[in-house]
């Protein structure tokens, strides 16, 4: 799914399925693409799907897709979409980093859902290009490839590279290929068909705005948890959070406590540990390393908090994570 698309027609689009791949987000971007088809009356657009070995595909829902050929059998196509889930990254070997970079030579778009950018990066092919992720895997990425720009829109669609956040965003996506390429009404009219309200633009945010998150529109709270959430790594004190939003320390605690039924100060650890948690399942960082990214001194303090909060340690939880 490139920017620009010169070629014949149909255009082809290749969808490279790793086992645990998400199906909500390979759907997304291929039924678009088919109603555009129809609705039009000539086929705009035709897919392959591709595995490694060319054996069927068991996504993380545990259904199980038949593909067309496996990778040896693909030498060149316009655009290539990794769709993949959890640990993207177990699936690069030699020959299927050399079949990404022999296409990307060839003059292909390589692209990934999801998390199909992990394993993109990981091949060394998304230097100087700006990718986006589903907002729980960035993190993630950020501490695993922090010399590679990230946004957090909902999709990125470049001359030569793609992605977006996964799920409904691939549909978002699709359809912006498609009025691209063939006009804004016949984009409407594939949304209509997907009882899709809009078309929504790459800039649109992917979570709910924190205030629907929180469940208040306070303006003073909310500016205390977003102040919170992009101070994890180098944390700030509760008083120093209460000055910026200009209510005292026992205000704020108040806000807290009306509101989110907590402190402020457990609210904030709340949220250190939850990155925590992700850092362990999905990284191989140490424990260390990621006690340190979370705001902790040491990783005994870093254990103990875990603990206290989750009843077991963090080397448990990347234990009981990779099972």
């Amino acid at each position: 799914m490139r920017l620009e698309y010169t070629g014949p027609l149909p255009e082809q689009v290749g969808f490279l399925l790793l086992p645990q791949f998400s199906m909500m987000a390979f759907f997304a971007a291929v039924e678009p693409l088919r109603i555009a088809n129809r609705i039009s009356g000539r086929p705009l657009f035709d897919w392959t799907l591709i595995s490694v070995d060319g054996e069927p595909v068991t996504a993380s829902n545990d259904m199980t897709l038949l593909v067309d050929c496996a990778i040896d059998e693909v030498h060149h196509l316009p655009s290539l979409a990794v769709c993949s889930g959890f640990e993207p990254e177990a699936y690069l070997g030699r020959p299927l980093m050399a079949w990404l970079h022999r296409l990307d030579q060839a003059g292909g778009a390589l692209g990934g859902l999801d998390t199909g950018c992990f394993l993109l990066a990981a091949a060394g092919l998304l230097k100087g290009e700006r990718v986006t992720l589903h907002w729980e895997s960035l993190p993630v990425f950020r501490e695993r490839f922090p010399a590679i720009p990230t946004s957090d829109e909902l999709f990125e669609l470049g001359e030569r590279r793609f992605s977006c956040a996964g799920g409904a965003a691939a549909m978002d996506m699709a359809l912006a290929v498609i009025a691209r390429r063939h006009g804004t009404r016949l984009a409407i009219d594939v949304s209509e068909q997907l009882i899709h309200e809009r078309l929504r633009s790459r800039g649109d945010q992917q979570r709910m705005t924190l205030a629907r998150r929180l469940g208040t529109h306070n303006r003073r709270l909310v500016e205390a948890v977003a102040l919170m959430e992009r101070h994890l790594e180098a944390p700030l004190s509760v008083a120093d959070i209460a000055h910026r939003c200009g209510v005292s320390l026992r205000q704020l605690q108040r806000l807290f406590e009306r509101h989110l039924a907590t402190t402020p100060r457990s609210w904030y650890l709340g949220l250190r540990l939850e990155r925590a948690q992700h850092l362990l399942v999905e990284t191989d960082m140490d424990v260390l390393a990621i006690g340190l990214a979370c705001g902790f001194s040491s990783a005994s303090s870093f254990s103990r908090a875990f603990s206290e909060r989750y009843g077991h340690s963090p080397r448990e939880a990347r234990r009981q994570g990779s099972q």
